[in-house]
């Protein structure tokens, strides 16, 4: 499998972590949807990040479905979905919610970044940033006592989502969101980012 993007994605990158803890053998080719926009054109014509180009020639887009057929192939053991049912019901809130934050912090640096000052809008910037923070409050207080994983001894795609999302806000956006803040999400941040699969897919 070729997996296509930047790892300063956090889509990118919740994608390349799952891959390296699903044990799935796969190929990182870091294109760039704007410096590389031809030649990431030639694998997928959307040019969206992330891409991955299935063992079989499938061209799939869209991190969380990436996902989904990942842990359809992966070995049952290895997979990153709870299968309890409250528990799933619980990852896909958090997931939600860390995802949301992820779109608000683009959404954000894309306008205050590619947008000309004179036409930015600040009341549409103050509602998606009252979003922003909606989402990692809820999250935060999902994390709250949390010891460790959330669910199990072992990583969940809800803690690769959570860490992955909060670590790309705090490096574009830091005072948008305090640590202070954000004591829970800061420990699983520092927590996840020590493992060998986020140290082998770093934050570009």
């Amino acid at each position: 499998m070729r997996l296509i993007g930047m790892l300063d994605s956090p889509y990118v990158r919740r994608v390349a972590i799952s891959l390296r803890l699903l044990d799935l053998r796969h190929e990182h080719a870091p294109l760039s949807v704007f410096r590389d926009f031809e030649q990431f054109a030639s694998i997928n014509a959307v040019v969206k990040a992330p891409t991955l180009v299935t063992d079989g020639g499938a061209v799939l887009l869209d991190s969380t479905l990436i996902l989904e057929f990942l842990d359809r192939i992966a070995p049952r053991d290895l997979r990153l979905v709870p299968d309890d049912i409250d528990s799933f019901v619980l990852a896909q809130h958090l997931i939600g919610l860390a995802l949301a934050a992820c779109e608000k912090s683009v959404q954000i640096v894309y306008e205050k970044n590619l947008r000309p000052a004179e036409k930015q809008h600040q009341p549409w910037l103050d509602r998606v940033e009252r979003q922003l923070l909606a989402a990692y409050d809820l999250l935060e207080a999902g994390y709250a006592g949390a010891d460790g994983w959330l669910f199990e001894e072992r990583m969940m795609q809800v803690d690769i989502t959570a860490a992955v999302a909060w670590r790309f806000t705090r490096s574009v956006l830091p005072e948008t969101v305090p640590e202070a803040r954000y004591p829970a999400l800061c420990a699983l941040s520092r927590r996840a980012e020590a493992t060998p699969a986020f140290l082998a897919a770093p934050l570009d």
